[in-house]
């Protein structure tokens, strides 16, 4: 039986596998297989789109990033379909966001990519519970006529530890620089969850060994992967073991990059912090599922943390994070996700969103990112059975002018305060052009954009000294 994993890429609360993140679905599904091919969706594009000839970048054109991830068998994709028996189709945005260097792949588009193909059709990943790569509406309603099959490949752990180590050798077939998304839990401790959130829907909550994640970064790095970030967790100060691991896969592993993602303010506390500090790499982020600072927003959403807490865990990973690390970035700072159209939402909601990112900036507290979406609906969820859209409509008026003011008043001057002129960041991947700007940033966990201008050989590695600021990105120049 010819197998063929398909990944359109993915993206949900606890875990990324967005270019140049990779996930863990194809590696769990590969290694359950035993053995199949692994194509991307971008090698999809340039097959039926293009013809497999790679279109030149004009110089003031942009790199086309709907094509840009291809795998090592994407020249060899038309014999590949033409052997599968089953099509494994890996889809599914839960948490949609802006991505430099992919396009994850929609249903709608999917479903035209494959429909002439003469296999067994298998649909997995998160779009099981539905997709939407755009926030403020509800997630994509579209026929799954052409799909044989829509299976949730929900591995036990027990079965998690036997695959993943045969899963990690699909990194063969993929010729990009990826950094491995790895697993500690999953579900949410918290048990009833964020009126907004599908986690709770898809699993249970419990943990992985620390042995067994380690055993899978070693396998990884056997394999010549030197980036890693612990990120598919709800929250990585909540896994019971987490100094062990880090400190054990630092100490045995000459890593290039260790960073961690979601974090429950409520769980911070100075003794994990400061581990993080000694034993993940520099540049790394807390990202703090706060979503509002508005105490009736919390309370009717069921949010995970009320404004205290975050003050409070701002400080304490400022406290020991903030000092500059050789790559030229603080060696691990807060991030804030905000969340829009959520229950109770009103004009005060976001007065006192600007009002406490204000307070925590006239501080002098440092925040990595401030990251502002509009609330996708999922099926199952609170806010989808009880809710719907209603506040999504009632206050769409705000939201451009809301963002717009914390974009100029905040991030801007927080960027100014993480990376003043003058500033050598370094080993920066270049990874797209913008007419005669070539893009790029350092390989972790919410890495920051460079403008750099002129066209540098793409997927090389360079410094830059910081020369000005963007809202969201920088400006440097080549050192």
């Amino acid at each position: 039986m010819t197998y063929t994993i398909l990944d359109c890429y993915t993206d949900e609360p606890s875990g990324l596998g967005v270019p140049p993140y990779l996930g863990v679905y194809p590696r769990y599904i590969y290694g359950y297989l035993g053995d199949a091919y692994y194509l991307t969706i971008d090698d999809l594009r340039l097959f039926k789109k293009y013809d497999l000839k790679v279109p030149e970048v004009k110089k003031s054109g942009k790199t086309n990033i709907s094509i840009y991830n291809l795998s090592k068998n994407y020249d060899d994709i038309e014999r590949i379909l033409k052997k599968t028996k089953v099509l494994i189709v890996i889809l599914g945005v839960h948490t949609p966001g802006k991505y430099l260097s992919a396009r994850p792949g929609t249903l709608k588009e999917i479903k035209e990519l494959i429909r002439d193909l003469n296999c067994k059709k298998i649909l997995t990943g998160p779009a099981v519970y539905g997709t939407s790569v755009e926030g403020g509406r509800f997630f994509e309603k579209t026929s799954l006529d052409i799909f044989d099959e829509i299976k949730n490949f929900n591995f036990s752990y027990d079965e998690v530890s036997k695959y993943c180590l045969k899963g990690a050798e699909v990194i063969k077939q993929i010729d990009k620089l990826r950094i491995i998304e790895i697993e500690t839990s999953r579900g949410c401790k918290r048990g009833k969850g964020c009126s907004f959130c599908t986690e709770p829907l898809k699993s249970k909550f419990e943990h992985r060994t620390a042995k067994d994640v380690f055993d899978e970064v070693k396998k990884f790095y056997d394999l010549g992967v030197r980036y890693f970030r612990i990120g598919k967790q709800s929250c990585f100060y909540s896994y019971p073991e987490a100094s062990k691991l880090i400190k054990s896969i630092r100490e045995q592993l000459k890593v290039k990059v260790l960073h961690i993602d979601n974090v429950n303010p409520v769980f911070v506390n100075e003794k994990l912090t400061k581990d993080i500090v000694k034993y993940c790499t520099e540049g790394n982020v807390a990202a703090f599922g706060v979503e509002s600072f508005d105490e009736k927003v919390i309370k009717e959403n069921n949010l995970n943390c009320n404004s205290k807490d975050v003050l409070r865990a701002v400080k304490i990973i400022n406290k020991y994070g903030s000092k500059r690390g050789a790559n030229g970035m603080p060696y691990f700072l807060p991030g804030i996700n905000l969340l829009y159209g959520l229950k109770g939402e009103s004009k005060n909601t976001f007065i006192k969103n600007f009002e406490y990112l204000k307070s925590i900036l006239d501080s002098n507290l440092l925040l990595r990112r401030i990251n502002i979406r509009k609330v996708v609906l999922f099926e199952g969820t609170e806010l989808y059975n009880k809710v719907g859209n209603k506040f999504l409509r009632k206050n769409r008026r705000y939201y451009y002018s809301a963002t717009k003011k914390i974009r100029e008043e905040i991030d801007f001057e927080m960027l100014k305060k993480i990376v003043p002129k003058g500033v050598i960041l370094k080993d920066l991947r270049t990874e797209i052009y913008d007419g005669n700007t070539t893009f790029c940033r350092q390989l972790g966990t919410y890495p920051l954009i460079v403008g750099v201008k002129g066209r540098i050989k793409l997927d090389t590695f360079i410094n830059i000294k910081i020369k000005d600021w963007m809202l969201r990105s920088v400006v440097g120049e080549r050192v």
